[in-house]
């Protein structure tokens, strides 16, 4: 762990209509978003890889529209999370690695495993799924090395560019709330997603690194982020990075269309000023 860790703050997606002429300009080709939000944001989520495995020049195109310095998180697919409820899936797992997140390169973040609410905790499936999870760049290419004939591309095994490979998972049935998952989780370093609710307002780390998906603020009959819950973030943020946590904060709650502006208060409010400020 390093010194001081970095703060990234974004969105989940950049791909949004409304956002077009608000946070997008007027007249900015669609073609271009990406790259636009990469000059403003610090991260975003990828969410296509939830329907569906992507295929390595999909990968590599993102890569390759972003700013320098800027990383992008995946999600893990449903076939995992909600099809196979985390059972009996190292081939789906194999074939998701194998499709091309890799092709990020140095852009490549965490990956986010996003439970079905009604995915009950069952200590034996939990800990099987974590002990699945690749941590290096090793443990990746050998899991991904065993995808099968699933998977519509060439395997992408190239680790040549990539750091460490993180995981974040999304736990959201009440029974998740038990001191044994928050254990499980940290033997693993895998970080339990802080959601900012009124249902889940903790803000624990199970990991060297903090992943939030902040659907708050976290309390009742608040729709929206406000600047004091904007600074709130900013100060539990400094005091994670400050310990060494890297952290990586997404806006994903229902007021979407001011998610990137949050994003950006939040960024600015930690006094991070990427290139296009």
């Amino acid at each position: 762990m390093s010194s001081t860790g970095v703060a990234r703050t974004g969105t989940a997606g950049w791909v949004f209509a409304p956002w077009r002429g608000t946070f997008y300009p007027d007249g900015l080709v669609q073609k271009n978003e990406l790259a636009y939000a990469s000059s403003r944001l610090s991260s975003i989520e990828i969410n296509a890889t939830f329907r569906a495995n992507q295929k390595p020049a999909s990968f590599a195109k993102w890569a390759g529209e972003a700013r320098d310095g800027f990383v992008f998180s995946v999600k893990g697919p449903q076939l995992v999370t909600h099809i196979k409820r985390l059972k009996n899936c190292r081939s789906e797992l194999a074939n998701f690695f194998a499709s091309g997140p890799l092709a990020l390169g140095d852009r490549l973040g965490p990956f986010v495993w996003q439970l079905p609410p009604n995915l009950q905790f069952d200590a034996a499936v939990l800990e099987g799924f974590l002990e699945l999870l690749p941590k290096t760049p090793a443990d990746y290419v050998a899991l991904a090395g065993q995808a099968d004939a699933r998977l519509k591309s060439e395997p992408f095994l190239d680790t040549s560019a990539v750091g460490a490979i993180r995981h974040a998972i999304e736990l959201r049935h009440p029974s998740f709330d038990d001191p044994t998952v928050n254990t499980l989780l940290a033997a693993h370093n895998v970080a339990r997603v802080i959601a900012d609710t009124p249902e889940s307002p903790l803000r624990e780390l199970t990991a060297d690194f903090a992943y939030c998906r902040l659907q708050g603020p976290a309390r009742d009959n608040a729709p929206t982020y406000q600047p004091a819950d904007i600074a709130d973030w900013a100060t539990t943020i400094a005091g994670w990075t400050a310990k060494g946590s890297d952290v990586f904060a997404y806006f994903v709650h229902e007021d979407k269309l001011h998610a990137p502006a949050n994003a950006i208060a939040l960024r600015q409010a930690l006094g991070i000023t990427p290139p296009g400020d």
